[in-house]
């Protein structure tokens, strides 16, 4: 089960990226800052950084305007 911003709960496959993560919660933010463990994942790697089972993420949409 992975954990998502502490509120959502996903069901875990093997395989999953972070962008199949953000697929499944159909979070489509163009500007948005990911952090699996911790550790911050470049938008250009999240179709190919994986995510383990049991991982805390947080997805932070970034809120432009003046």
């Amino acid at each position: 089960m992975i954990r998502v911003n502490g509120q959502y709960e996903v069901e875990w496959r093997p395989g999953m990226t972070v962008q199949d993560l953000l697929d499944a919660l159909k979070f489509s933010f163009r500007m948005i800052v990911v952090k699996v463990n911790g550790q911050v994942v470049l938008r250009k790697d999240f179709a190919t950084t994986p995510v383990p089972d049991g991982a805390e993420v947080q997805a932070i949409h970034m809120i432009s305007g003046g």
